[in-house]
Order: structure tokens, then sequence, then C-alpha cells
């Protein structure tokens, strides 16, 4: 839909000029130059408003930002401590959650159908989850050398509370044909060149990973209305996967019959070589050479203490943090003091719900003063366990679920 701040030629229209000179306090000079489809800075959503001041800016154009490992010590994570992770602009338009709609169609459903918010809420079933989004490139800061994309350290996962609708039910009332296989989201968010025929990013997962309880089309976040730079008014959400498959200010579902083959679902987008590469080889961008990235990797944080913290050596040291494992369970959790010599089994919580994170927790004592490295590893209930050393370089930088580390001193 034309971006409701410009008109038919792409050109600022009169009222958002009126409205952009009222907010700046001034003329706004030279302003029949604007290009077509250009949003005045004054008139951009601030992403960081609310956010903890600690929060780590990676980017701005998109809006990429993390958490510092230690903010993410909740059990639920704060609104004000989720990352931010955009491929796109964030929405300039007014957003009117009355109007708002949200269209079912594509190659395998039986009619094309669309709801708005009210219709949502009223006529399915509201479902609450605690679900883990991480994105696929979280650690890429460690793989040598370097690869493209944003050099996350550990920060870029949450594990929030969202409240909605389960997809599975309205894909119910709308009807599926028997050959579909993959579903594919579009939502607001304008490509980063503004160009309205470019779609910013246009992920999605098979059809058995959108039929499952937990994933959900959401309109609240720990009990309130998400926040715009997290998708408002609309997000689908799907717990376990690369939180790319999570779209924003959702406005459109296709049920295709095909792997979808939106916006970046291509070249190595969010996948993984099918075979081991060396470090900073070129390998060609075909689907022979790569596969896409579906459940994440077994994984833990120490969130407390933080890291550089000074020890009393004559008290045990409470530590704790989270452990997950994509569409899996953890296991266990064993921390380390001795650099992996040996380990010491902690005590694990079960997940609130399937598809969240786990609470593990534990004391350590140290022998003497001095300099110390605490060590967390986690285990699946597969047994996969986390690798102490990063793990194989990928041209994405992807995947990187080494085990986490902080540096204390005990005096």
């Amino acid at each position: 839909m034309q971006n409701q701040l410009h008109d038919r030629r792409g050109f600022l229209q009169k009222g958002a000029l009126a409205t952009l000179t009222a907010l700046v306090g001034t003329n706004i000079v030279f302003a029949d130059k604007i290009p077509p489809h250009y949003t005045p800075l004054a008139f951009e959503y601030d992403p960081l408003k609310g956010k903890s001041s600690e929060m780590k800016v990676l980017g701005d154009k998109p809006w990429n930002v993390e958490s510092p490992v230690h903010l993410l010590d909740d059990a639920v994570t704060p609104v004000d401590k989720m990352f931010i992770r955009n491929n796109g602009l964030i929405p300039a338009e007014p957003i009117n959650p009355v109007t708002w709609t949200l269209t079912i169609k594509g190659e395998s459903v039986k009619a094309e159908k669309k709801y708005t918010l009210e219709d949502l809420k009223k006529r399915f079933q509201t479902h609450t989850y605690q679900l883990v989004l991480e994105c696929g490139g979280n650690g890429r800061s460690g793989f040598e050398p370097q690869t493209t994309g944003n050099p996350w350290d550990q920060g870029a996962v949450s594990c929030a509370e969202w409240t909605g609708v389960r997809l599975k039910d309205i894909l119910a009332d709308v009807g599926l044909k028997e050959d579909a296989v993959y579903i594919g989201y579009y939502g607001k968010d304008p490509h980063l060149s503004q160009d309205p025929t470019k779609v910013a990013i246009s992920r999605g997962v098979p059809i058995k990973k959108a039929l499952e309880n937990e994933t959900l089309i959401a309109w609240a976040v720990n009990g309130q209305d998400i926040p715009l730079v997290h998708g408002y008014p609309l997000r689908l959400v799907i717990g376990g996967w690369p939180a790319s498959v999570s779209g924003k200010w959702l406005h459109t579902i296709a049920v295709r019959n095909k792997e979808h083959d939106g916006a970046k679902m291509e070249g190595h987008s969010y996948r993984m070589p099918i075979r081991p590469v060396q470090p900073g080889e070129k390998i060609a961008e075909t689907p022979e050479n790569f596969r896409i990235i579906e459940s994440m990797p077994v994984k833990s944080l120490i969130t407390y203490p933080k890291i550089g913290a000074m020890l009393d050596l004559k008290k045990p040291l409470a530590i704790r943090g989270h452990a997950w494992a994509g569409d899996r369970a953890v296991a266990e959790v064993h921390t380390s003091i001795d650099y992996g010599a040996s380990w010491q089994k902690t005590k694990l919580q079960p997940a609130k719900n399937r598809l969240a994170w786990q609470h593990w927790s534990t004391e350590v004592t140290f022998p003497q003063a001095g300099y110390y490295e605490v060590w967390v590893r986690a285990t699946d209930s597969s047994g996969m366990m986390q690798p102490m050393v990063i793990p194989q370089w990928n041209p994405g930088g992807y995947l990187n679920n080494a085990c986490h580390r902080i540096a204390v001193k005990a005096a």
C-alpha cells in the first residue's frame, strides 16, 4: 500500500509537510526538493525510546540493537531489554489498528480471507506463550575471518511472553489444500531504498512448523501492545527458529505449494553450507550448496554475575543464566572454572512452556585469590552438547553456539 505520507507520485503530501513543520518548529527549507518516497528524518521513529541505556547499537539503517548479556537476567525478557533486528525501515505511515487487516492467501488456500484485529480477538481463542527469539547471526563476532552481517556478540536473543491466536486456527478457518508445504509472511516495513516495489524481507517456514501450537499471530508482548519497533500492531511469532521467520508489521500470510521464495530466502541468507568450508572460502550461492536454517542449536548464557565482577573469595558465588535448544528441550547445564578440565552440574528448571528458555543456577567456590573464567555448557534432549570452541566457519556467520564465558577476579 502507498505510504500514507506520500501522494500517488511519491511526494510528501501537504498535510504531512505541515505536520513536519510543526514538529521541527520552523520552515522546511527546500521542501520542494525532497525526493519521491523519501521520509525526512524528523518523521523517523526513535526505536531506542524506552530502551535500557546500556543497549548496544550496531546500526541504524536498518536498526539493529543488542542487549549486553547481563541485561538478560530476567526470567521473562522485558521489552526495554529486547534486541532489535530489522532488515528494512520502521514503517513511517500512521498505523491504525482498527483498520489494520491480516490477509491469508496463496496457491494452497481454498479461498482468500481477510481479518481485522477485532476479528482475530473475537473469533479465535487467545493463547500466551514464552518464546525464544534468537537472531540466526547471534555470536557472529566470534567468527574469524569476519563475515558479512551485523557483528552480534551474544545478546541478540530474548524470551518474552507473547499473546495472540494460533496460526493453525486461522488456517483451519481459511481452509488448506492438500498441497500446502510452506508459508511466507509479508510486512509493512519499507525497503532500505524506500522503493515501494521492493520488499525488505519475506521469509517463512514449512507448514508443519506453521501448524504448531506455539506459532502465534500476536498483538501483545508481556501483556502490552507490541511496540512499533517490534512489529506493532501484529506480528508472526515462531519460537525456536531464527527470529527472521517471525515477521513484524504483519499484513499477509501466503500459504505456498512450494518452498517460499520471498526476500531473504535466497543466496546464503539464513542458510548454512551443506558441506564444511574453509574460513573465508567463497562458494556458489546455489540451493545445492546451502540449506535453510531451521531449529536453532543448543545454547546457554551466564547472565549473573556481570563479566569483570570482583568477588569475595570467602563467599560462594551464586551463578545463573538461561539455556535453550531450538525445537528441543535442554537436558543438562554444566559450569567450569578450570577451563573445561572439570564440570559441575547445575540446577536446571523446566521450561514454562515448549520453546521457552530454561533457567539454571549453581554456586561455585574459588580455591584461591586470582583471575578466573566461568564457562557454561548446555546439552539438549537429543544429547547434542555445545562446543567449547567456535563452530565451523560459514559465509553468513550463523549459528555460533560455542560455550559462553565470563571473566571474574576473586580476592
